[in-house]
């Protein structure tokens, strides 16, 4: 009954019983020439999805530098376009308090322009109003205002106001005869119409 309760024990080849050492453990725990080609196949796998990984993100990477830098650029130019925006307006703005405000001193213009036509004995006044004329006329140079050009030109409706028309052979079609009221600008913008004759 005892015998039949021994415990095996690992057979060799030449029928000695092997003993569980740790250099046996340690020769089995060795993996075998299959083993080492799965391991192999595996690590080689592994490195090849972490380059895959590696490359996506480098690709996200740069999508997200090209979105970036385009939002920049866009953000740039909107920029820009705002502040060359805000410039013009803001010149054209003063021009416009600029023109309203000499329309505002030309019937100041037209009574001194009055005042030199009336005849008169007294040559210091007259001087003097020929003086504050001048001054007149040199400050609306200084501001850029320029009278419009009127008697002999061809009437053109974006310059002129013509009041009155009269036929004369000596004179051309269309051909500003007469002056009424002078009229000014300041570059482009007509501040006040000249009132003109026109002939034929």
């Amino acid at each position: 009954m005892n015998e039949d309760k021994k415990q095996e024990t690992p057979v060799g080849e030449t029928g000695e019983a092997k003993e569980e050492t740790p250099e046996r453990k340690a020769e089995e725990a060795v993996p075998s020439g299959e083993a080492k080609k799965e391991e192999k196949k595996e690590k080689k796998s592994g490195k090849k999805k972490e380059e895959e990984r590696i490359a996506a993100l480098e690709g996200e990477k740069a999508a997200f530098e090209a979105a970036f830098n385009d939002k920049y650029l866009r953000l740039a130019a909107e920029y820009e376009n705002f502040r060359r925006r805000s410039q013009k307006e803001k010149e054209g703005l003063y021009g416009e308090i600029k023109a309203d405000t000499v329309k505002l001193f030309l019937p100041v213009y037209d009574n001194l322009e009055r005042a030199l036509k009336q005849g008169t004995e007294d040559e210091a006044y007259r001087k003097g109003v020929e003086m504050i004329m001048n001054q007149f006329c040199a400050t609306l140079e200084k501001l850029g205002v320029t009278p419009i050009e009127c008697l002999g030109e061809k009437f053109d409706p974006a310059l002129h106001n013509a009041v009155m028309h009269v036929d004369d052979g000596e004179k051309g079609e269309n051909e500003i005869v007469e002056v009424f009221q002078k009229g000014f600008q300041l570059g482009d913008k007509v501040i006040r119409f000249a009132m003109v004759k026109v002939a034929n």
